[in-house]
């Protein structure tokens, strides 16, 4: 009988660590905006573009009087260079998940993730 339960016990334990295993790929694939897109409204009259985060670019938005450099890394993307004065929106950060938002004010540019 102690046989029967050793083998019981290493399979669920196989099995909770299949499913463990399983769910860690699942987190680290849908992580970092994998798959997100990232939509930027810019200019006057308002203008609407949406990236991938799935893909690595660059944008340069002429907006406002200003030309503000956007960029898409690893699954995010982030204002990176902005010749406002205050720069505040490169103090965001990178932008990954679903309802992260950032804007630059002067420039009349907001980008959100979804």
């Amino acid at each position: 009988m102690h046989k029967f339960f050793s083998g019981t016990r290493r399979t669920n334990l196989l099995f909770a660590a299949v499913v463990v295993l399983l769910a860690a790929v699942i987190y680290f694939a849908t992580r970092g905006g994998s798959g997100r897109t990232a939509v930027i409204q810019y200019g006057d009259p308002q203008q609407t573009m949406r990236v991938s985060l799935s893909q690595d670019a660059d944008y340069n938005l002429d907006s406002n009087g200003y030309t503000v450099h956007l960029q898409v890394r690893d699954g995010t993307i982030a204002f990176v260079d902005s010749p406002c004065p205050d720069h505040l929106c490169e103090g965001f950060g990178r932008l990954s998940r679903e309802g992260d938002w950032a804007a630059c004010m002067p420039a009349h540019v907001s980008v959100t993730v979804e």
